[in-house]
């Protein structure tokens, strides 16, 4: 598949032709029609957060269909489904703060495009826990966005109460 790497902070991003992931148990595999651009891309490209994994692909803001279900990924997703896969890519479940529904503060948290492979690319791979269905009243450029910097917003006004 093609894909733009980042291989170096500060580097320019090189189109490369990688092989397609492949699900493991408890993620998806998506085909990617879109994924937006956020300033944190920026600074993960710019070299401004620490240690991304390298080679890295970019990207946040996913949105595409669901190709491939790997073993014990959550059971409300179906090859077809379109699909939005954002920031925090994974977590470890059992800290404080995962337990007290604050997973966004977890020490181990993993994020898409920072320190797992994210959405420059034809396909990804997603933690099915941390990914979301679509409504299909937005177009996939109208919708990506919403993972980010949406979300933030969401979650902050869903825990306001």
């Amino acid at each position: 598949m093609r894909a733009m790497v980042l291989d170096k902070p500060t580097q320019p991003l090189q189109l490369r032709d990688v092989p397609k992931p492949k699900p493991v148990s408890g993620q998806l595999l998506v085909r990617i029609s879109a994924c937006a651009v956020c300033r944190t891309d920026f600074h993960v490209v710019d070299g401004e957060l620490p240690n991304p994994k390298l080679p890295l692909i970019p990207g946040h803001q996913i949105v595409g269909h669901v190709e491939a279900v790997g073993q014990e990924a959550n059971s409300r997703f179906h090859i077809g489904d379109r699909v939005g896969i954002p920031w925090l890519g994974w977590t470890d479940g059992e800290c404080p703060y995962c337990r007290s529904d604050r997973e966004n503060l977890c020490d181990n948290a993993r994020f898409t495009g920072y320190t797992i492979d994210g959405g420059y690319a034809e396909f990804t791979v997603a933690d099915s826990r941390f990914c979301f269905r679509l409504p299909d009243r937005y177009n996939d450029i109208e919708v990506a966005p919403l993972l980010c910097a949406g979300l933030i917003g969401y979650r902050s006004y869903r825990k306001t109460g």
